[in-house]
């Protein structure tokens, strides 16, 4: 298997809700219309934004938050590698996240040809509110 720590090379089209300890490569395609929403805990604002990123296997949506927007507005069209990034499930759909352990930078690998269709941030999934120790819902 692989030591606590190490993350494990996925495709899109292998991601699931159980998708753990992973790092994918793909292409940045567009950044969706930003939001604002406020924090239940503090009442603070925040931006959110949808980021759709695929590669030959598939497509997903990210879900992007504040200045991790800028950060992938600046990459549209480049290939990026999301290392230890998270799983969730948002109105059971599946979502990628950066997260607070999280990590984008540019890759050496080029994606030229991105299967679109084959979305699994559509797929339906069951929301067993498993998160994992590390959890996978953003709390503010």
């Amino acid at each position: 298997m692989y030591n606590v720590g190490e993350t494990r090379e996925v495709k899109i089209a292998d991601i699931t809700p159980s998708t753990r300890r992973f790092s994918v490569t793909f292409k940045v395609l567009n950044v969706g219309e930003e939001k604002q929403i406020t924090s239940r805990r503090d009442g603070s604002e925040h931006r959110v934004a949808d980021v759709l990123v695929g590669d030959e296997t598939g497509v997903a949506v990210l879900t992007a938050w504040d200045n991790e927007i800028d950060q992938f507005k600046g990459m549209v069209g480049e290939t990026v590698t999301l290392n230890n990034g998270y799983v969730s499930l948002y109105q059971g759909k599946l979502r990628l996240g950066l997260g607070r352990f999280g990590s984008i930078k540019p890759s050496e690998e080029k994606i030229e040809e991105v299967n679109s269709e084959m979305n699994i941030s559509e797929k339906e999934f069951e929301d067993t509110g498993f998160r994992g120790r590390r959890g996978g819902r953003r709390r503010f």
